[in-house]
C-alpha cells in the first residue's frame, strides 16, 4: 500500500523509539516488552529488503544483491560479537546498556540512503504509476548505447499483465491457489531448510570452546572467527553461483552440511573430554563456513526470484514466517540437547539435525528448480506450463531473448 521506502523509514523511526525502552529499562518486564515491540521493524527488515532486492537489480546482478542481504546479517553478527565480547567482563548495568545504546548509531544514516533511493519499479506499475517507474527506471541505471528505459517499464508492464492473465491475485489466499501453491511451496521449504539443516547449533560454538577450558573473552574470540568465515563464505558463494547456479550449490550445500552434522554426532559418542569439545566446536566452524556458502546466502536469491511478481512480498513473508516459528521450535529445544542439566546430548544432536537435513535435501532435490538466468516473465512462463524441475534450465519458453534485453529485471 505504502512501498518500500515510506514502510522503511517508518520502522527505522520505530527502531530509534523501542531502543529507547531497552536502554533505559528498569526492569526485566519492560525489557521483554521492548524486545517484542523491537519485533516488528525487524519482521519488515527479513522481508522487504530481499524483495526491494530483487526488483532493483537485472538478472546479471540479481543474485549478488539478494545474497549481499546475508552477508549484511552476517557482518552484524559478527559487529555484535565484538561488542559483546568487550564487555564481557563487566558485570555492571552498563555490561548490556551499552550494546543497545550502540543501535542507535545505524537507523539514521540508513534513513538517509533509503529516502534518496528510488522507489522499487515493479511496485509502482502495480500501483499504474508507469511514468513514476520510467522515472525509478532511469535513476537505477545509467546512460548507455541501446537501452530505453521505456522498454524495461513495458517489459515490467508485461510481465504484470501476464501473472493477471493466468489470474495470479494479490491477496495471502492466491499464494495457496493454482501455479503459485508450487511457488509458495517452494519459497516456504527453502527457507525452512535454513532452520532445519542444523544453522541453530552455530551460535553455541561458544559454549563448546568453553568446555575445552577456554576463557570467555577466547571463547568470544572464537565466535569473531566463526563469523568471519561466515563473511568469507558468502562471498565464496558469489563466485560458485556464477559456475554451479542456485540449485546446485544449494542442494550440494546441504549434502556437505548432513556430513558435517553426522561427523559431530559420531564425534561425540566417545566420552566428553577437552579434545571432544574442542573437535565439535571446530566442526561447527567447518559447518558455518559450508553453511554461509551455500544454504545461507543461496536461500536468499531464491526465495525472491521464484514467486510471481504479484505476489513476492507477500510469498516472501509466509516464507519467512514459517523459517520464523521453526526458529522459535529450535531456539527452545536445542539449549535442552546442548546442556548437561538436561537432555545432555551435546554433539550427539548431530545425529537429529544431519536426519533433518537429509530429508531437506531429498525435498530440495526433487522440487527446487534453477532460476538463474531466467527473467520473471520466463519463470512465470515456466511455472504455468508446469515444466518438470530438473527441466527447468533447457526449457523453452517461447519467448524471444532480444525482446527482453532492456527488461530491468533480465
Amino acid at each position: 500500500r505504502f512501498g518500500y521506502r515510506r514502510t522503511l523509514m517508518v520502522c527505522l523511526t520505530a527502531t530509534v523509539g523501542f531502543i529507547f525502552i531497552l536502554f533505559f529499562a528498569p526492569n526485566v518486564q519492560t525489557l521483554i516488552a521492548g524486545e517484542l515491540l523491537m519485533g516488528i521493524p525487524l519482521g519488515v527488515y527479513q522481508t522487504l529488503t530481499v524483495t526491494y532486492a530483487s526488483e532493483v537489480c537485472p538478472v546479471a546482478l540479481r543474485a549478488y544483491l539478494t545474497t549481499y542481504v546475508n552477508l549484511c546479517w552476517v557482518f552484524g553478527q559478527l559487529i555484535a560479537s565484538g561488542v559483546l565480547k568487550g564487555l564481557a567482563e563487566r558485570s555492571d548495568q552498563w555490561a548490556y546498556r551499552i550494546p543497545f545504546a550502540i543501535q542507535w548509531a545505524w537507523p539514521v544514516p540508513i534513513f538517509i540512503g533509503v529516502y534518496f533511493a528510488p522507489e522499487s519499479p515493479w511496485w509502482l506499475v502495480r500501483k499504474d504509476r508507469r511514468e513514476d517507474a520510467v522515472k525509478a527506471v532511469k535513476r537505477l541505471t545509467r546512460e548507455t548505447p541501446g537501452f530505453d528505459p521505456e522498454e524495461t517499464v513495458s517489459m515490467i508492464v508485461y510481465t504484470n499483465s501476464l501473472e493477471k492473465r493466468v489470474e495470479t491475485g494479490t491477496t495471502y489466499l492466491d499464494c495457496f491457489r493454482g501455479t503459485d501453491l508450487r511457488r509458495t511451496e517452494i519459497v516456504c521449504c527453502v527457507w525452512a531448510a535454513q532452520s532445519l539443516c542444523g544453522a541453530g547449533l552455530m551460535g553455541y560454538s561458544t559454549v563448546f570452546y568453553q568446555r575445552a577450558g577456554l576463557a570467555i573473552s577466547q571463547s568470544f574470540t572464537m565466535s569473531l572467527a566463526q563469523y568471519a568465515l561466515g563473511v568469507v563464505g558468502t562471498l565464496s558463494s558469489w563466485v560458485l553461483m556464477t559456475y554451479f547456479g542456485r540449485r546446485t550449490l544449494y542442494v550440494g550445500g546441504l549434502m556437505l552440511l548432513t556430513v558435517v552434522l553426522l561427523v559431530i554426532g559420531f564425534v561425540s559418542i566417545a566420552p566428553s573430554t577437552s579434545a571432544i569439545s574442542w573437535a565439535t566446536g571446530s566442526m561447527l566452524l567447518v559447518y558455518t563456513f559450508v553453511y554461509d556458502s551455500t544454504v545461507g546466502p543461496v536461500c536468499f536469491s531464491l526465495v525472491s526470484e521464484i514467486p510471481s511478481s504479484r505476489l513476492r512480498i507477500k510469498s516472501v513473508v509466509l516464507a519467512r514466517n514459517v523459517y520464523n516459528v521453526l526458529n522459535l521450535v529450535t531456539g527452545i529445544i536445542i539449549p535442552y540437547m546442548l546442556n548437561v542439566d538436561a537432555w545432555d546430548w551435546r554433539g550427539k544432536s548431530g545425529f537429529f539435525w544431519g536426519g533433518l537435513c537429509i530429508l531437506c535435501l531429498v525435498w530440495s532435490f526433487f522440487r527446487l528448480p534453477e532460476p538463474k538466468g531466467r527473467s520473471y516473465a520466463e519463470l512465470d512462463i515456466l511455472i504455468e506450463n508446469k515444466v518438470r524441475t530438473r527441466d527447468f534450465p533447457a526449457a523453452k519458453t517461447g519467448l524471444v531473448r532480444e525482446e527482453l534485453k532492456g527488461d530491468g529485471s533480465v
